[in-house]
């Protein structure tokens, strides 16, 4: 039996799973905050960017107490869309930029244009920069902070400098298929870095790290502990699910996500999917919609209750919610392409003017809208048999009626567990197999499924599938041609 870690350090805390290699069982889990980011001299904190050393130091506290005694290999999962500005000590230029950061929006709209629009960059790269890419934050430090971008001679994500830190600073820097694909300057259709796009972000080139294969280590500490390639927390939670081709996972925020794994990578002409690259070899293409729970949360607060409350009033409502039709654009929408547009309340009759009505329109609205998202997918080539649903909404007793007659497919909806955590504990147990011969380098170790309630379309799929006309019968009308 050999041991080994997963550790996932997200945009607020570390959290760490000791799992043993054979059956990927959780021995042990530690977890800690990050230190709170010191003030501005206006008294507040920047929201937008930290001091990476905070991360190192909520690993020393979440590792405490012996946690990692006799422990192998480590795997690390981090934020994506982070960028650390090196100079070519290695030193930070400015603090690292979070993933989360929206600053670079209009950055990211000038480099559209200057490289002959999403087109352009689609058959470049796979995807169309956005706000949060590392490549519109590199366009945004270039406008906002000139000085500090002509030193950056080197760029890492999050995972990368990790990786970096724990094996002591090497002159060797890593990343893995899974956290180059979002940066923007990687394709995952050639697996190769583009660094003519760095430099019309950027004003120059700058050093880009080696890719790892998926069982690759990137080194081995002096005290003999194995560190596998790392990857972002999305490609770290699709390992740790055990997703595989056929599947698709939903994540239901206040925007909603859908990103299926897929044996080639996919892109689509207007750039409503992201191509990136998986942490096994695979893809995992994904859509983005504005939209999701923030839907049910305007909703309930209409309604003067809650979203279990709400959950409770569209159950007692049916399937077309007596022809109401909500189509959820309350923030414009990136699928369809409609950034202007607001959300519609369709089918106003005076019979369907009530609660437990408008409260099944807004959960049909959402998840017919995610739906779109994946028709986009399916339209592109990709299977899809299974569908897993994440987020706290996917509890709520309303969505798991809904889904599986909207999505046509079964719905997983998984216990919750640190997934991102248990996929680098499981990239760590890969690479540690291939370093000693017991594992193949293109089959990571089978562990168990998590646990997991699962849901079928069942007798009343018709009915659904007549919601859905109704839903894209309304959004032709008030939309036509949005897809």
């Amino acid at each position: 039996m050999g041991i080994v870690a997963g550790l996932d350090s997200s945009s607020a805390f570390t959290r760490i799973v000791v799992c043993d290699t054979e059956t990927g069982a959780v021995l042990r889990q530690g977890y800690a905050p990050h230190p709170q980011p010191t003030a501005e001299p206006d008294g507040g904190a920047n929201p937008h960017e930290t001091d990476p050393q905070a991360w190192l130091l909520s690993l020393g506290e979440a590792a405490g107490g012996g946690l990692l005694e006799g422990v192998q290999a480590i795997g690390v999962s981090a934020q994506q869309h982070g960028l650390l500005p090196l100079d070519p000590q290695g030193g930070l230029v400015r603090p690292a930029l979070v993933g989360n950061d929206k600053r670079g929006q209009v950055a990211a709209a000038e480099l559209i244009e200057a490289y002959g629009g999403r087109q352009s960059w689609v058959e470049a790269v796979g995807s169309v920069p956005h706000a949060a890419q590392p490549v519109a934050k590199l366009a945004w430090l270039a406008r906002t902070d000139p000085e500090a971008a002509r030193r950056i001679a080197v760029l890492m994500s999050p995972h990368d400098w990790l990786v970096w830190q724990l094996l002591c600073r090497p002159a060797r820097r890593t990343t893995d298929r899974g956290g180059a694909s979002g940066t923007g300057y990687w394709s995952a259709a050639t697996g190769t870095w583009r660094p003519d796009l760095v430099e019309l972000a950027l004003g120059h080139r700058a050093l880009l790290p080696e890719v790892l294969g998926p069982a690759d280590a990137a080194g081995t500490t002096p005290e003999g502990l194995l560190i596998s390639a790392g990857t972002g927390e999305t490609m770290a939670a699709a390992l740790g699910l055990g997703l595989g081709p056929g599947d698709a996972v939903v994540s239901l925020g206040a925007s909603g996500s859908v990103m299926a794994v897929h044996h080639e990578a996919v892109s689509e002409p207007g750039g409503l999917v992201t191509s990136l690259a998986d942490a096994t070899g695979m893809h995992l293409p994904v859509v983005n919609t504005s939209n999701a729970v923030r839907a049910l949360r305007g909703t309930a607060e209409l309604l003067g209750t809650d979203l279990e409350g709400l959950s409770e009033l569209a159950l007692k409502s049916t399937p077309g919610a007596h022809g109401l039709v909500l189509l959820p654009y309350l923030e414009g929408e990136r699928t369809p392409n409609l950034p202007h547009s607001a959300g519609t309340l369709s089918g106003l009759r005076r019979d369907s003017m009530k609660p437990e009505h408008l409260a099944r329109a807004a959960f049909e609205g959402m998840l017919c809208g995610l739906v779109d998202a994946l028709d986009v997918l399916r339209s592109r080539g990709v299977e899809i048999r299974r569908v897993f649903l994440l987020g706290a909404a996917a509890e709520l007793p309303a969505v798991q009626a809904a889904a599986p007659g909207l999505f046509g497919t079964q719905v997983v909806v998984p216990a919750p567990a640190d997934y991102a955590a248990l996929g680098a504990a499981r990239q760590a147990a890969w690479a540690l197999g291939v370093a000693q011969g017991t594992l193949a380098p293109h089959t990571p170790p089978v562990w168990p499924a998590p646990a997991a309630q699962i849901f079928e379309p069942g007798e009343e799929f018709p009915a659904w599938q007549g919601v859905r006309q109704q839903y894209i019968a309304t959004r032709e009308q008030i939309h036509p041609g949005a897809f």
